[in-house]
């Protein structure tokens, strides 16, 4: 049972920040019909940013971290109105290939213009594991929980409780009737953009310690956060985290008690009974084809 409750901490940890990166999947989705599938670049590019500002110029956590969300901000702004925006009237697969391309570049310009090599990023809380009688756990699994889950609370108040929050609701619904609402549908999803990467550069900061940072890690964190929103259900925000939360159970829970080796092929099994059983998600809401 010590076990179980170990591998159970450390599977929630790992899931709430594929959560939070799958929101992001999901948010874009419903407002503007797009897959970003350079999405894990968005994560990886602020884990750079950060190692630059705190271990190479020396900049304290908190303004690095304010300054990484500020870039982070900056980096879905422009991603919106230099690329998204001319590119949607041409549809979600224009979007796919464009999104694919951009996740090329960032990824192999920053091996270029960093380094391959992975680089260590130090811990944001306590290492010592925390013993209560047989079941020891880490602290940061308990403060990546504690943090994100409060991110996640914050988010879907203001989405669900303010002004800015109802028309993100509205634009989600339909776009044409929202805009016969008075609502500026552009502004709309150029927030959400923005939203999306601020989203993605806090993801970076509390997976950076755990993962390292390196160039290529977009490429994991972006699958696993995609397949996780497919899981839970791809249009729905608590879909992500639901999915989110499952993909980092199953694989903590199968390296476990199968094998490391085919912890990743397990996750796409389960994405492959979810998609047979129930297409739409686990908590997805069904949409009529037309």
């Amino acid at each position: 049972m010590a076990n179980f409750i170990q591998l159970l901490i450390g599977g929630v940890s790992m899931g709430i920040l594929y959560g939070v990166v799958a929101i992001g999947f999901v948010l874009l989705w419903q407002t503007s019909q797009t897959i970003n599938f350079g999405q894990g670049e968005l994560v990886m590019v602020p884990m750079f940013l950060m190692v630059a500002l705190h271990i190479v110029l020396k900049i304290p956590f908190w303004p690095s971290f304010v300054l990484t969300l500020l870039g982070s901000g900056i980096m879905g702004y422009l991603f919106e109105r230099l690329m998204i925006r001319k590119l949607l009237p041409g549809g979600v697969l224009v979007i796919v290939i464009a999104t694919l391309g951009l996740s090329g570049f960032l990824r192999y310009g920053m091996q270029i213009a960093w380094t391959p090599q992975t680089l260590f990023f130090p811990h944001l809380f306590s290492t010592k594991p925390i013993e209560l009688g047989d079941i020891i756990f880490s602290p940061e699994d308990i403060w990546n929980i504690v943090l994100i889950s409060v991110i996640i609370i914050v988010l879907h108040l203001c989405i669900k409780r303010t002004k800015l929050g109802m028309a993100m609701q509205a634009v989600a619904q339909s776009r044409e009737t929202a805009e016969l609402m008075g609502i500026n549908v552009r502004h709309i999803i150029t927030l959400v953009f923005v939203l999306n990467s601020v989203l993605a550069g806090t993801a970076a900061v509390f997976a950076a310690p755990i993962f390292f940072v390196r160039y290529d890690i977009g490429i994991f964190l972006g699958v696993k956060a995609f397949v996780a929103a497919i899981i839970g259900g791809f249009n729905q925000i608590r879909g992500a985290l639901v999915g989110g939360l499952t993909v980092g159970l199953a694989e903590t829970f199968a390296a476990a008690y199968i094998t490391t080796a085919y912890r990743d092929a397990f996750v796409m099994i389960l994405l492959l009974v979810v998609l047979l059983i129930k297409p739409e998600g686990i908590v997805g809401i069904k949409e009529e084809a037309y």
